[in-house]
């Protein structure tokens, strides 16, 4: 596909900014609202920002590394940018989706491009019930917190809990637990992406916790329930021969 309209967005730091200013003298800018591609400069957190502002579009994005990881973004260089763009391969994801009841019976709804995630609120461990497809599969869970990351966000706060890297066509979640007390021999489950996770919370007055996806949190969570959104569908550009399959496999074989 060729991309002939793009639109630069940034993070705040002075690093993004100043390649903002760098492309925008460099080449032509389209509005938002008309440009074929978006192009997102700074780390993987502005990536996330980028995703959800114009998700309901479904415009490619290409993201340009002006963070510190940027595991969702390309290497920046100021040269060349129209031909990187139509060079660029595309890698679809689908966003997770949150259901989250308070204790108060408010219901919430987010999206989350990595994960999502449950966390203590308070010193006191997290007693956590897990049901899969509407059967219980634990019971009790004493923990930090648990997640649900998908193949892209795997390698995130998925592998800091030593969670599985799932490859991007896996067609799998992988469920982690934080710092589980007990079960002390639980390490988690590889589950399929259809599956409907519920988390329910117990002793939640005693025990409280949040529950976040993406940029939405919310505290003092009594019920979860976590699935793929799969009627979403985000597509990023990465640069040829560097596209989320080739990162997450390089991700196996380093320190």
């Amino acid at each position: 596909m060729a991309y002939e309209k793009f639109s630069l967005v940034a993070s705040d730091s002075p690093k993004a900014q100043k390649a903002l200013r760098i492309l925008r003298e460099k080449y032509k800018e389209s509005p938002p609202d008309q440009a074929d591609v978006i192009v997102a400069l700074g780390g993987d957190g502005q990536m996330l920002v980028t995703i959800h502002q114009f998700m309901a579009r479904n415009i490619p994005i290409y993201g340009m590394n002006r963070g510190s990881l940027g595991f969702l973004m390309n290497e920046y260089n100021a040269d060349n940018l129209p031909e990187r763009l139509n060079k660029a391969e595309v890698t679809c994801l689908n966003p997770l989706r949150m259901r989250a009841t308070d204790a108060r019976g408010e219901n919430f709804e987010g999206l989350a491009i990595n994960e999502v995630s449950l966390l203590r609120s308070t010193r006191q461990v997290a007693k956590i019930r897990i049901f899969i497809d509407g059967r219980a599969r634990l019971d009790e869970l004493n923990c930090d917190g648990v997640l649900v990351a998908t193949p892209a966000g795997s390698t995130a706060y998925n592998l800091s809990a030593h969670g599985p890297i799932l490859p991007i066509k896996s067609g799998a979640l992988a469920l982690t637990p934080i710092s589980a007390f007990r079960p002390r021999r639980w390490r988690g489950a590889l589950l399929p992406k259809s599956a409907v996770v519920l988390f329910e919370i117990l002793e939640r007055d005693k025990r409280p916790v949040s529950a976040v996806a993406d940029m939405l949190e919310v505290r003092d969570v009594a019920r979860v329930e976590v699935s793929m959104a799969e009627d979403i569908t985000v597509p990023i550009l990465f640069d040829a021969g560097h596209d989320l399959d080739e990162r997450i496999l390089m991700e196996q074989f380093t320190d």
